[in-house]
């Protein structure tokens, strides 16, 4: 799988946090202004577009600055939150495994996620996976996920001194949100139904490939072979 670019959403998609998550940004919300705010669909979001969803609830004003700010209380919060034992977070089936064949293959592994940097590292390195990664593009680059797609080739440019197109490239997740991610780059998409979405939901909104989880990962290896 030389000159295979994998890059992979971490939500839903390689593990669940419990709540983790969602307990922090309310808690983030709580201690900063006093109130958890709306309820949030956090589902395929950036977390930067999270964080301007709720301060256009509590009519606060947007500034980087404030955004700063909310993310170290919110990164605070979900280390605590992972580590207490309160969440019952977990790995999803196979995830590992797939990971472990993958950089035997020597595809180019990333992370393409929603998830502020230091959340996705908070995250990855709790739940053991942070080894697999060298680079990604993450929630603080933009708020439009769709934007992200091009940041993650020039990261993986970077590292492995390749140039990708789009189209070597295929986005892992489970959500519309990560379909629309990956047709905007032009690579290919495979969902998996361990988030949200049943796997009719993510078939009916076009992903290329959709598995109900990574179990059987000869399956999973197949059908990101280039072709496939």
């Amino acid at each position: 799988m030389d000159g295979l670019l994998v890059l992979f959403d971490i939500d839903g998609t390689l593990l669940d946090t419990g709540g983790a998550g969602m307990a922090a940004l309310k808690e983030a919300s709580k201690a900063l202004y006093g109130v958890e705010g709306p309820e949030l669909d956090l589902a395929g979001s950036t977390d930067s577009g999270i964080v301007r969803q709720l301060f256009g609830a509590m009519e606060i004003e947007w500034s980087e600055e404030r955004a700063i700010v909310f993310y170290e209380r919110y990164l605070v919060r979900l280390e605590a939150n992972m580590q207490d034992g309160s969440f019952a977070g977990r790995v999803f089936p196979g995830v590992e495994a797939l990971l472990d064949r993958l950089h035997a293959a020597e595809a180019t592994i990333g992370l393409l996620t929603g998830n502020i940097a230091g959340g996705a590292a908070l995250k990855t390195r709790h739940y053991g996976l942070g080894r697999y990664f060298r680079f990604g593009a993450y929630g603080d680059d933009h708020h439009d996920r769709n934007e992200l797609g091009p940041i993650a080739l020039s990261r993986a440019e970077a590292v492995t001194g390749r140039r990708f197109a789009g189209s070597e490239a295929i986005v892992i997740g489970d959500t519309p949100k990560d379909i629309a991610c990956g047709r905007a780059m032009g690579a290919r998409t495979l969902c998996v139904a361990t988030g949200t979405f049943t796997a009719g939901e993510l078939r009916d909104h076009g992903a290329d490939v959709v598995v109900e989880d990574f179990s059987d990962t000869a399956e999973v290896l197949a059908e990101l072979q280039p072709g496939s």
